[in-house]
This record gives C-alpha cells, sequence and structure tokens, in this order.
C-alpha cells in the first residue's frame, strides 16, 4: 500500500506546516514503545525531525487493541504543555489526524540522555526527579478543574484501553483474591476529573537536556482530563521497581521517589493533598504489580525481582496506605531476598 509509506505520507505534512521537503528524505526507524512507529527524517538541506505514527495493535505478547484517534490527543497534550512550560514537550510541527501521525521536533542523542538509560546505567541524578515533578507539578497545578482543558481531552476511552484495563482491569483478573481492592482503585481514578494527564510519565518517555538538565516529556498517547494522581504514581513506579532491580542504588533512588513526591504535591492547594496523596498510595501498589502480572511487564526485572514485587505490592494492595512514605519505607522496599 503505497499510500501508507511515510515517503508517501510525510510530503503533504511539511508541505502543511509551510516547509519546504522535496527531493529526497532520508528517513531510518528510531527505536521506541510498544504503541508507535517512530522514524527521523533528515531533510536536503540537513535539517532534522521525527514522526510518529500510532499503531491499532500494540507490539506486546497479549492482544491490546488502541483507537488510532490517540495521536490527535497527544499533539494537544503536547501543545498544551509547552505553553505551561516552555521546553517541556517537543514541539509540535504538524498532524495528519488521518493516519495517525505526528510530525515533531527532532531532539539528538547529543543534547539528551534518556533518564531510563541513566539509571539503568546506574547513574541516580536527584535533581532529575525533582525537575520531573516540577514541570508534571506545574502543568498539572495550570489545568486544575480548567474546563477548557476538560473540554479539549474526552479521552476517558482511550485511558480506559491504554491503561486502566491493561494495567489494572487485566492484573485483577490474574489475582482474583485481589480482584475487589485494585477494581475498588480502578473506579477511583476513573471518575476522578480534576487536571491535565499525560499518561505515560516513565522514565523511557523522559530526555535530559545535558545542557541545563530540563525534561523532556515525550509520547502522551494516554493524554486524559482525570486524575492527576496517576501520573505521579506512574512515574513512581518505575522508580520503586529499579530500586528492586538496582540494590546498590536502593537508597538513592527511593529517596528521589520521595523528594519526586513532596515537590510534586506542593503544587496542589493545602486542603487538597492528603487526599491527592492518599490515592496515590493506593494506586502504586497496583501498578508495580501490574507491571510484572499486567499485559505490558516491564523487561529488566528477574524473575526473582519480580516475586519481591509481588511480596510488596500485595500487602499494600490490601490494606492501602494513607502516605507515600509509608508505601516507600515498608518492609521488601529497603532490603533484597
Amino acid at each position: 500500500m503505497d499510500e501508507l509509506t511515510w515517503e508517501a505520507l510525510l510530503p503533504p505534512i511539511f508541505a502543511a506546516a509551510g516547509i519546504d521537503a522535496t527531493g529526497t528524505l532520508e528517513i531510518a526507524p528510531l527505536t521506541g514503545g510498544v504503541s508507535s512507529d517512530i522514524v527521523r527524517i533528515r531533510l536536503g538541506d540537513g535539517r532534522q525531525y521525527c514522526a510518529k505514527r500510532a499503531l491499532g495493535k500494540l507490539k506486546v505478547a497479549t492482544d491490546w487493541q488502541a483507537p488510532l484517534e490517540r495521536n490527535q490527543y497527544e499533539v494537544a497534550w503536547l501543545r498544551r504543555a509547552n505553553a505551561i512550560v516552555p521546553g517541556a514537550a517537543p514541539e509540535v510541527i504538524g498532524e495528519d489526524r488521518a493516519h495517525g501521525i505526528a510530525l515533531l521536533e527532532y531532539l539528538p542523542a547529543e543534547d539528551y540522555v534518556l533518564w531510563k538509560a541513566e539509571l539503568l546505567a546506574g547513574r541516580a541524578d536527584p535533581s532529575v526527579a525533582t525537575a520531573v515533578a516540577e514541570a508534571l507539578g506545574r502543568i498539572h497545578a495550570a489545568t486544575l478543574n480548567d474546563p477548557s482543558a476538560a473540554a479539549e481531552f474526552p479521552t476517558d476511552h482511550l485511558i480506559d484501553a491504554l491503561r486502566l484495563d491493561p494495567y489494572l482491569r487485566f492484573t485483577a483478573g490474574r489475582h482474583p483474591e485481589l480482584s475487589e481492592r485494585i477494581l475498588a482503585v480502578l473506579a477511583t481514578t476513573a471518575n476522578t476529573k480534576l487536571a491535565l494527564v499525560h499518561g505515560d510519565v516513565s522514565p523511557k518517555n523522559i530526555l535530559i537536556s545535558k545542557r541545563d538538565g530540563h525534561p523532556v516529556l515525550l509520547d502522551a498517547e494516554c493524554a486524559w482530563y482525570g486524575d492527576p494522581a496517576f501520573d505521579a504514581a506512574f512515574c513512581l513506579n518505575h522508580l520503586v521497581l529499579k530500586s528492586i532491580h538496582l540494590p546498590t542504588l536502593r537508597h538513592e533512588l527511593l529517596a528521589e521517589a520521595a523528594a519526586f513526591a513532596a515537590t510534586w504535591l506542593g503544587h496542589f492547594p493545602t486542603q487538597m493533598r492528603a487526599e491527592t496523596e492518599a490515592r496515590v498510595a493506593a494506586l502504586l501498589p497496583c501498578l508495580m504489580l501490574a507491571r510484572v502480572d499486567g499485559k505490558s511487564p516491564v523487561e529488566y526485572l528477574s524473575d526473582a525481582s519480580r516475586q519481591v514485587v509481588r511480596d510488596r505490592a500485595i500487602p499494600h494492595i490490601r490494606r492501602p496506605p494513607t502516605s507515600i512514605a509509608e508505601l516507600l519505607d515498608s518492609p521488601g522496599t529497603s532490603q533484597d531476598r
């Protein structure tokens, strides 16, 4: 289907953006997540761009379908985030909604590092976690109870298809004894409508500028007007999982998680903080279990570490902590098995 090749699809997007892309386009695939095809485009004059095309079937072992329309909401999130925190997301150059394509600025490896790669290499810079929490907190605070943002992101069906079902509902099915608890957390998350949510705040989706350390959030395909606690819990989950995977960095990573939580919560009105923190603390152990027994398990944990995650998460699912610190300081967090 020649009409669906990158070479056929890209020129009209460049033209609509007022960019002369005549001549041969040098197109090279980039590594990415499970939900999109991502390429780098080099024009004849040397300018470089990035393009993403959403996939209808995600690249995971289980059957996981997702609507292509999520691309337009990713573009909308990137634009809103940049308006609130300049540089917090890649600049949007253009889009093709019919084919689920976003054309973005290209962020070269010589200028940016991937936060996940840094963490897995044993480089746990505490300033990164607080910078991410600062940007995320500003985006949440700026859209708190904002009817225009709510109207722009009517994406309950997308967050369910991309996050709530594969992470929580699927995991509940794998653990019938925990099903009632997990589904209650799912319902609370789904029914809380407070701020603009990214939905995939993971170190694999965050570039860090080598020049000034500012974070750039990528892959906002799960953009949703809903519970900001989901973003915080999602990011904290990765720091906790890596503290289990990297025992020599255990204390540093858990300290980063605590600093992230404190910085992020500081952006909410005082009267909202306790309830918001409680939702994060209830959701976090469910997401921990989901990353070993859900549809999208993390790839770096050993079988032994996966069991550590289960042993840690399950008691907190049964009896949710009211504070993030209680969860981070609990038995099993600070020791290996």
